[in-house]
């Protein structure tokens, strides 16, 4: 294969050149799928020494084209990615990349650039973030098949772009909301807990599966009192509805989601004026639902009518109730376990799908929490 442009290596600290490790692929097809094969992929067996400790290398060659070039990302980023996230060596020559550390971190590069490549060949763009995200899943969950997980979507519409589950916990949410009238999505931000359940909100209106959406959420402040809001009660209420709102307009456009609320199609509906309400064939949304009270709580969930499907979301590392104030959230779920047809999922930090430091942050704090 011709050397092609000059070759760019991502290296993290503790490794040397990648010298002598673009030889020619010696056995191909190696522990590749019948898929990755069709596509022409061709993975060379690792080289190694036989001591754990020692570097081991592969080569991994791949069809040219747009799918390797979004691979690549601009000039070879989501290569330095790989790099930094696996603690791996990783260089391109052509079409040829070429990966070099410890054996189970080079492996498991090999696997990620394969299959992030599969994904690319689906026609979906991948971002650094995916990339991120992709190392830490396969790192965790060996047998994750990320070309299955973008197979699945969310259609949102008519000409309106389908939202794919980029974890297996992800995947899991979807279809408990899909499942069941009640569904508790549970774990740090970023995991896609909100925006998920927003999309599922839209899909099933637009399909005429509900009517209406409701939007809740606590009025509760994160640690600080904003005081006397102006305006009517939405305008009042609207701050703390923001990650929805911003979710909504994200997905199905700003003037359709203002023209859907001024005709009450979807309503924005603080929990504390939920009392004696029915809520019928609504796809009701509880974001936030850590800072509700044990009261709040029961009494929303006791709202739920006919034809509906409800998600509640939260955090329970985030809680903001006044000390002493037992969290509804945290209630619920001790009070409805095991209680049949009702979904839950637990995200971790695998599932986060903001920047990659935010994940790193949560585990950070997770291992000061387990600390204290």
């Amino acid at each position: 294969m011709p050397d092609g442009p000059e070759p760019k290596t991502h290296l993290p600290s503790g490794f040397g050149s990648l010298e002598d490790a673009d030889s020619p692929t010696e056995e191909a097809p190696h522990n590749l799928d019948s898929r990755a094969i069709a596509l022409g992929i061709v993975r060379s067996p690792i080289k190694s020494t036989g001591n754990p400790a020692q570097p081991a290398r592969i080569s991994v060659d791949f069809p040219s084209g747009a799918a390797f070039r979004s691979l690549c990302g601009e000039l070879g980023a989501h290569f330095q990615v790989v790099s930094e996230t696996l603690g791996v060596a990783v260089r391109q020559r052509g079409e040829r990349v070429l990966v070099q550390g410890l054996e189970a971190g080079v492996s498991i590069a090999a696997e990620v650039l394969i299959q992030l490549f599969q994904v690319a060949e689906l026609g979906q763009t991948l971002s650094s973030t995916d990339v991120d995200q992709a190392c830490r899943m396969l790192r965790a969950e060996p047998d994750v098949r990320l070309d299955q997980l973008f197979r699945e979507s969310i259609p949102i519409g008519v000409g309106r772009k389908r939202i794919h589950p980029r974890s297996i916990r992800q995947r899991a949410y979807i279809r408990d909301i899909e499942k069941h009238t009640l569904t508790f999505g549970v774990g740090p931000a970023g995991t896609g807990k909100t925006f998920l359940a927003m999309a599922m909100a839209l899909s099933s209106l637009f399909s005429d599966e509900v009517q209406r959406i409701i939007l809740c959420r606590p009025a509760v402040e994160a640690g600080e009192k904003l005081g006397f809001l102006p305006g009517d009660l939405t305008e009042k209420v609207n701050p703390y509805l923001r990650p929805l709102l911003d979710a909504l307009n994200d997905l199905s456009g700003y003037d359709k989601a203002q023209r859907l609320m001024q005709r009450g199609t979807i309503e924005i509906a603080p929990i504390a004026f939920m009392r004696g309400r029915t809520l019928s064939d609504a796809f009701v949304i509880l974001d936030e639902a850590q800072n509700t009270t044990a009261a709040q709580m029961k009494m929303f969930l006791t709202r739920i009518g006919s034809g509906s499907k409800v998600v509640v979301t939260g955090d329970v590392t985030q809680i903001d109730l006044p000390r002493g104030t037992r969290s509804g959230l945290v209630d619920a779920l001790r009070v409805l376990e095991g209680v049949p047809r009702i979904g839950r999922v637990q995200f971790t930090d695998i599932d986060v799908v903001r920047h990659p430091l935010v994940s790193t942050i949560i585990r950070a704090y997770d291992r000061d929490g387990g600390r204290a």
